[in-house]
């Protein structure tokens, strides 16, 4: 395949081989209870045979892909919430294996995996899913996560130093035809060889979700999606719902607009994805009281204290209805 060629395919292949231009997913469903941090006993099991089902539903029914989140232990509370996981490139193969045409995501910590051993992985998922596997590279996140590997975390803006190292030694395995020798600041590799590469000549769609400046720069110069929060910036400062709502999308576009802008600084474009809550009823009302009951009524605050407490947003530092709003 020329240049060219490859060009046109990789481009085909980063929009999920489909025309849409907005793309629908489902994220977090290797987790038991999902995104949704509730106690409500319908919530979801994150087991093999609901992902399995679930997967070929959204593979027919056209939804363009699947997000895991790569979780090793719980947030506690009563469910002990994500406290059951699915590894997410084993479960991505699964997956690939089970469905048509739906592209699914393996969510990779760099720090705990070996980039050879990762490749190869991710490698032999998209041969399984003929070309359908992507990859979203996490630098770094929960402290006792890594505890549990008697890793320790790397100084904020280095971890994303190692990603782009650990990248690129992916990136040559999935590309050199010859042994090579990597010789970087934390990975010094003799005669790697890795066959074979992935599916149609291309490479796997890349996926992260920096939200620090350092985060979202390694984002635009590495990867063809950037996954970011989209809350409004001004909601504390706004109280009626409408309100929130046309603060919401304001910020949002804006957003979308600066990050694209900048991929461009760097020569490069990107995707930038977001995540929400769906809740199907047969009226609004239905919706939203179910909303309430789940997110609410039923939310499990420990775990959600426990999230918040990682991002720096507690009970003492933050207005009584903004903290409320971080929360659900």
């Amino acid at each position: 395949m020329n240049s060219s060629a490859t060009a046109t395919a990789q481009t085909v292949r980063n929009a999920m081989n489909n025309a849409n231009a907005l793309k629908l997913g489902f994220f977090g469903a290797n987790l038991s209870s999902a995104r949704t941090a509730t106690s409500a006993p319908d919530r979801w099991s994150g087991s093999w045979k609901d992902c399995l089902a679930m997967a070929k539903v959204a593979d027919e029914g056209g939804i363009d892909f699947l997000l895991p989140v790569g979780r090793w232990k719980g947030y506690g509370g009563e469910t002990d919430f994500h406290g059951s996981t699915l590894e997410t490139i084993t479960w991505a193969a699964g997956v690939l294996a089970s469905t048509k045409r739906i592209t699914v995501f393996g969510t990779v910590h760099a720090p705990l995996f070996h980039p050879i051993i990762a490749a190869k992985q991710m490698v032999t998922a998209d041969q399984i899913g003929e070309g359908r596997f992507g990859l979203n590279i996490v630098a770094g996140w929960n402290e006792g996560e890594f505890e549990m590997f008697g890793v320790a975390q790397r100084e904020h803006d280095e971890r994303y130093l190692y990603a782009e190292e650990w990248l690129a030694v992916i990136l040559k395995t999935w590309t050199e035809e010859r042994p090579f020798d990597f010789d970087g600041r934390w990975l010094k590799l003799k005669g790697v060889s890795a066959k074979p590469k992935p599916a149609g000549g291309t490479r796997p769609l890349i996926m992260n979700a920096g939200s620090s400046g350092a985060g979202q720069s390694f984002a635009l110069r590495n990867c063809d999606a950037f996954f970011t929060s989209m809350t409004g910036a001004r909601i504390a400062d706004v109280t009626d719902e409408a309100s929130i709502q046309a603060s919401i999308l304001e910020d949002t576009a804006a957003k979308v607009a600066g990050v694209k802008a900048e991929a461009k600084s760097y020569g490069r474009e990107i995707e930038v994805y977001t995540q929400g809550q769906v809740i199907c009823r047969p009226t609004q009302r239905e919706a939203e009281e179910y909303y309430h009951w789940a997110n609410v009524e039923n939310a499990e605050w420990p775990a959600i204290e426990r999230m918040l407490d990682l991002r720096g947003v507690t009970r003492e530092n933050t207005p009584k209805d903004a903290y409320a709003r971080s929360a659900v």
